[in-house]
């Protein structure tokens, strides 16, 4: 209706380094209201032409800054966010439907850290060099930025992702057209308005909101993009790398996990059962490196079992912005529907439903009766071959399943398409070090999960995607490297 239309928060996309309005827009959600509250750009070819116009200009001017210059506004955009890291956590919860309790622990002060962990490492790289005494020859490289990075990002982490891609970016002299999910949008919008403040110079960042099939498509297109980063689904990366081909761009793609948890009978459970519903729950379930299939060793499973319903069901789900409610909203209606039909499906095909959708009831406040909401749910006896076994649900569901053998369940765990995070749950030191080298996965945490150092690689194999991030990765993939050859 128009009378409610006043208080929506309209955004625009920031290009140039002005904010500038869209002829279209789309509608934009609360999780956990089921309400439009925000209108977002619908951007396409148009707006991103602008906005690789603006980066290509703006890349002169600041590939020649030198590294510590851009150390120094990556510092202070750092400030400028963490002073106000109540209001970005507050939006975020609100746009996103996540607990504002994560949204502040986690999100907002890892969207900050990103800035200070590129604005520090961009200042302790250095370049190779050999010398060839037989030829005469000293052989060194130098490294430069690429030029326009395309940066997509998704709903799931919105600020915590993005900033994760244009730190080490515009760290690296490369100029940005950025484009955050059309769900996720509001953080983004805010961060816009701190770059002036930080000293970043007009055009070195630009934002694009709008979706993935028109305004994504315009920046994955475009012969003056050489490089693009995307983390989402599998199913679009194969879209990008698709038309990216013609142009041979760079590409990193960061994508969907079907992540298994092998907890064998020597694992302490007082600290696997706890880390284990978290990493099973986390943020929804909506994290890529959330674990949704759990092994676990004959002699414990029952036990196992047991507890791990127990303590899901302290998990407590309602309004984001409660402090004591540990689950949020889901994304979207589509999502939700999504999500439940996967548990739908593993009761069809006999599986057993411990706790969550469909066997406990949800109360929910007056506000959040139309919201997006969903209990924990966890899944057993179900076939390693099933679809809730096989493909990413990405939402508060698991499934525990029962294994013998090492060997057993090494080939159970790696029987998937995906390849991104795998958590082992041992206190037998050589077996932790034996499986881990038998699992394919870009990462392996024992005894914990979700651990981060931000110099190490960070990425996927097999459909998880392409490409590693971190500290030296992103700087090797956000410059170009060329090697020089001097006879003497």
């Amino acid at each position: 209706t128009m009378s409610s239309s006043k208080t929506l928060l309209v955004l625009e996309n920031f290009i140039a380094g002005k904010f500038v309005p869209c002829s279209s827009y789309i509608d934009s959600y609360n999780p956990s209201t089921g309400d439009v509250y925000c209108r977002v750009p619908d951007s396409g070819k148009e707006e991103v032409e602008a906005a690789v116009r603006a980066a290509k200009d703006a890349f002169p001017i600041w590939s020649s800054k030198t590294p510590l210059e851009r150390s120094q506004m990556l510092n202070k955009l750092a400030d400028l966010i963490e002073q106000d890291l109540e209001a970005f956590a507050r939006a975020e919860s609100k746009d996103q439907g996540k607990t504002i309790t994560f949204a502040r622990t986690v999100d907002i002060p890892r969207a900050v850290y990103n800035f200070r962990f590129f604005a520090s490492s961009i200042l302790h790289h250095t370049t190779e060099c050999a010398a060839a005494a037989a030829a005469g020859c000293l052989h060194y490289t130098s490294r430069t930025p690429v030029g326009v990075a395309g940066l997509i990002s998704p709903w799931n982490l919105p600020l915590y992702l993005l900033t994760w891609k244009i730190a080490p970016a515009i760290a690296c002299g490369n100029t940005v057209v950025a484009k955050p999910s059309e769900m996720t949008s509001v953080t983004a919008w805010m961060m816009c308005k701190l770059f002036e403040k930080a000293g970043i110079p007009h055009g070195v960042v630009n934002v694009v909101l709008g979706t993935g099939s028109k305004a994504g498509e315009a920046i994955v297109c475009h012969p003056d993009v050489p490089l693009i980063s995307f983390t989402g689904s599998t199913l679009t990366a194969q879209r990008i790398a698709e038309k990216s081909a013609p142009h041979c761009k760079k590409l990193s793609l960061e994508l969907g996990g079907k992540n298994p948890a092998l907890i064998f009978d020597d694992a302490d459970l007082s600290q696997c059962i706890p880390a284990t519903v978290r990493s099973s729950f986390a943020n929804q379930g909506e994290i890529c490196l959330c674990t949704s299939r759990i092994f676990v060793q004959k002699g414990i499973y029952a036990e196992f079992l047991k507890r791990f319903v127990a303590e899901t069901k302290k998990w407590k789900v309602g309004n984001p912005s409660d402090p004591t409610v540990n689950v949020g909203a889901l994304i979207s209606k589509e999502h939700l529907e999504k999500v439940r039909n996967y548990v739908k499906k593993a009761q069809a095909e006999g599986a057993k439903i411990l706790c969550g959708e469909g066997v406990d009831s949800l109360t929910l406040p007056a506000g959040n009766q139309q919201g997006y909401f969903m209990l924990p749910t966890v899944i057993t006896e179900i076939k390693d071959e099933s679809c809730c076994m096989q493909e990413e649900i990405f939402g508060p569901v698991t499934c525990v399943v029962a294994f013998d053998t090492e060997e057993e369940v090494i080939e159970r765990a790696n029987g998937v398409k995906y390849g991104l995070a795998a958590t082992v749950w041992s206190s037998n030191v050589s077996r932790v070090h034996r499986v881990a080298q038998r699992l394919h996965s870009g990462l392996v945490w024992t005894n914990c999960w979700l651990v981060r150092d931000l110099n190490l690689p960070f990425g996927g194999v097999k459909a998880s995607g392409v490409g590693r991030e971190g500290a030296k990765d992103s700087y090797e993939f956000f410059t170009e490297v060329k090697t020089i050859t001097i006879k003497h």
